[in-house]
């Protein structure tokens, strides 16, 4: 699997914090003041924990959609529809002349979409939050990383497509990162997170490792226990966010987890703990499963292995965000609450699992792997004996 697809497929503040950003803190919020958000988006994923954490802390929601993904959402908040693209319809029409205090971008993916409305509204609001991902890094061979790497770049400004492998996500993410900030110069938060993950994820990637734990037997586990692993709670995304807002900080963060470093074994451990269940766990090398043609982001949802290109996947710095705020909750928490989230889905629907390994391919793969396992492994040969040098020929 090519790695752009691969890419693609990838509690509070204190004043203390905020100042160790030096001048991209441009203020401390203010006790009990309240902010006006306007969310482009908000009925998918992140956008809806948005909501929650905004009304939360008390302060007055926009949503901005065309009104298709789960209207039902939020019945008592204003909602405007539109189309992000103002080629569309009404396109952005329903923004103009409304004010906010910030705009929170949880659906821009083109630039010239993300320039028409950060254009629109520069003039009426006073920071632009855009969700950007790490998928905006050049690469993910470098680990520990911070903000400064390399981003990635597009060959035509104008694509409008991902491609057929993803391969131009991450140049359109940056892009629009940049058409943000020419709208609204030193205006911005340009948020890069990683795997967000936790109840109300549709995508199933992460939600896969904790539902097959909970089922027992043997489970397959790609790589090693060590092979590192970083993830991001929706919830501890959404609410850093809105203390972004009331502090009205800006600049590049990587929003990456969980507060200490993590690998695959923690992970199943954690979901041992979560569980009780006393699943048997097989670690297959992941040279054995590319060999049987087990590489892609969807049936080892999550998983990268820590070599060559993918080496520093798992492993982004995310000491700018946390110096600005950025919290974990304990990782048993979000695999307890993303294990009941499935769990109280309609049958019919967990039965059609969106990402993971179908259970006769596990069992095929486990299968394969134990024959390799017991068949006789050639000796290796021992190495020629390094005949002695030739004598210079010269006297003493």
């Amino acid at each position: 699997m090519k790695t752009s697809r691969r890419k693609f497929l990838r509690y509070s503040a204190t004043g203390a914090s905020l100042l160790a950003l030096g001048p991209e803190a441009l203020a401390a919020p203010k006790k009990g003041a309240k902010k006006r958000i306007l969310i482009l988006g908000g009925t998918g994923f992140l956008g809806p924990a948005v909501v929650e954490a905004a009304r939360a802390r008390g302060h007055s929601l926009t949503l901005f959609n065309r009104g298709k993904t789960r209207p039902e959402l939020f019945p008592d908040v204003e909602k405007l529809r539109g189309d992000r693209d103002p080629d569309k319809d009404e396109g952005l029409k329903a923004l103009k002349g409304k004010k906010w205090d910030a705009v929170v971008d949880t659906s821009g993916y083109y630039p010239r979409m993300v320039r028409a409305s950060a254009a629109l509204l520069a003039p009426n609001v006073k920071q632009y939050v855009f969700i950007s991902s790490v998928s905006a890094y050049a690469s993910d061979k470098t680990p520990r990383e911070d903000e400064s790497g390399p981003t990635a770049t597009l060959s035509d400004p104008n694509v409008e497509t991902m491609g057929k492998d993803f391969e131009f996500y991450g140049g359109l993410k940056r892009a629009c990162e940049e058409a943000a900030e020419a709208a609204l110069p030193g205006r911005v938060a340009n948020i890069r997170p990683g795997y967000i993950v936790g109840p109300d994820d549709r995508s199933d990637r992460f939600t896969y490792w904790p539902v097959r734990f909970d089922k027992g037997g043997e489970m397959l586990a790609p790589g090693t226990a060590k092979d590192p692993l970083q993830i991001i709670d929706v919830r501890d995304l959404a609410e850093w966010l809105v203390l972004l807002i009331e502090g009205q900080v800006n600049g590049v963060f990587n929003a990456v987890g969980p507060a200490e470093p993590w690998s695959m074994g923690a992970m199943l451990d954690t979901c041992r703990k979560v569980t009780g269940r006393d699943t048997k766990v097989t670690w297959v090398p992941a040279e054995f499963l590319e060999k049987h043609g087990e590489t892609g982001d969807v049936r080892l949802p999550i998983y990268m292995p820590p070599t060559g290109t993918s080496l520093g996947t798992h492993l982004r710095s995310n000491a700018k965000a946390v110096k600005a705020g950025l919290k974990f909750r304990p990782v048993d928490i979000t695999v307890r609450d993303t294990l009941a989230y499935f769990k109280g889905l309609p049958e019919e629907r967990r039965n059609k699992p969106r990402a993971g390994l179908p259970a006769e391919r596990e069992v095929e793969l486990l299968a394969l792997w134990q024959k390799a396992q017991a068949e006789p492994k050639a000796p290796e040969e021992k190495p020629a004996t390094s005949p002695a040098p030739a004598a210079s020929g010269q006297g003493g």
